[in-house]
C-alpha cells in the first residue's frame, strides 16, 4: 500500500487539565473510518509538539506564537489556591492576592500563569512540577496558586482550593499551525465549534446538481405511460371526458 492509500489517521494533542473526551465522541460518530489519537502533552511543550508534526491540532493554553498558529479562544478559566482543608484560607468562599501574603506560596517551573509578580513569600526552591508542589502543601510546608482544572486533574482528599478574584487566569484555546488546515482540521473545528453533521461550514461542498439534470429527472416522472394516458389519470379520468348524449 502507498502513502497515498493509507487510511487517514487524526492527532489531537490536549495540555493537562483539558478534557477533550466530548469532542472525541462525536469525532469517532460522524468519522468512523479515521482513528482520533490523543497525544497528551505539558503546556510548555504544545506547540512544538504541534509544529513538528507531532499533532494535527492541540487544545492548548495560550498565548501561542500567532504568526505560526492559528487559534480558536476557547473559554477562560478560574485561578484557585490550593490549601490545606483546615488552612484558615478556607474559612472564606474566594481569597485575593494579598490574603496570601504571609503564606509561602509554590511556584513550579511548570506553571502555567502569567505572574509580573508572584503572591506570598517564595520557597527556597522551585518544584519541577505542580505534581511535586502539591505534595509540598500536603506536608503543610506551603500553598499553589493554579488554574482550576489542574486543582481537580490532581484532586486530593486532605487538600481543597478557593478561587483567587485577582490572580491571573489562563485561557484554553484550539490550535493548529496555520499552514496545515487540512479537511480533517476543518472537520474538527466544526466538532468544537457545535456545529451539526450536515454543515459544510469550512468544507467543500458537494457539487449542486446541474438543473438540466433536475428538469430531465422531472419529466421522466410525468412521462404517460404506454396506455397514452397520464399516469395520474385513472377510469375515473376516461369517463369524465365523454360528451353527454343529447335528448
Amino acid at each position: 500500500m502507498t502513502g497515498s492509500e493509507a487510511s487517514p489517521t487524526f492527532r489531537l494533542a490536549y495540555v493537562p487539565g483539558v478534557t477533550p473526551a466530548k469532542w472525541v465522541r462525536i469525532w469517532s460518530e460522524r468519522l468512523p473510518g479515521v482513528p482520533l489519537t490523543l497525544v497528551d502533552v505539558p503546556a510548555a511543550e504544545a506547540s512544538d509538539v504541534l509544529r513538528n508534526g507531532g499533532a494535527d491540532v492541540g487544545v492548548v493554553r495560550l498565548p501561542v506564537d500567532r504568526t505560526v498558529f492559528s487559534a480558536i479562544p476557547l473559554y477562560t478559566e478560574s485561578t484557585v489556591v490550593v490549601v490545606p482543608k483546615d488552612h484558615l484560607v478556607t474559612a472564606a468562599d474566594e481569597v485575593t492576592v494579598a490574603d496570601l501574603a504571609d503564606d509561602i506560596v509554590f511556584h513550579p517551573l511548570d506553571d502555567v500563569l502569567d505572574w509580573e509578580r508572584m503572591p506570598g513569600r517564595p520557597a527556597i526552591e522551585r518544584p519541577a512540577t505542580t505534581v511535586d508542589a502539591l505534595e509540598l502543601v500536603a506536608a503543610g510546608v506551603g500553598l499553589l496558586v493554579v488554574p482550576q482544572s489542574l486543582a481537580r486533574l490532581h484532586h486530593r482528599k486532605d487538600l481543597t482550593y478557593r478561587p483567587v478574584v485577582d490572580a491571573p487566569q489562563s485561557s484554553v484555546a484550539l490550535a493548529w499551525p496555520e499552514d496545515a488546515t487540512t479537511d480533517l482540521v476543518e472537520d474538527f473545528i466544526g466538532i468544537v465549534r457545535g456545529r451539526t453533521a450536515n454543515s459544510t461550514r469550512g468544507r467543500t461542498p458537494p457539487p449542486a446538481q446541474p438543473k438540466s439534470k433536475r428538469r430531465e429527472a422531472a419529466d421522466a416522472r410525468r412521462k404517460p405511460t404506454s396506455t397514452g394516458r397520464s399516469p395520474r389519470s385513472g377510469a375515473k379520468g376516461g369517463k369524465r371526458g365523454k360528451p353527454r348524449r343529447r335528448s
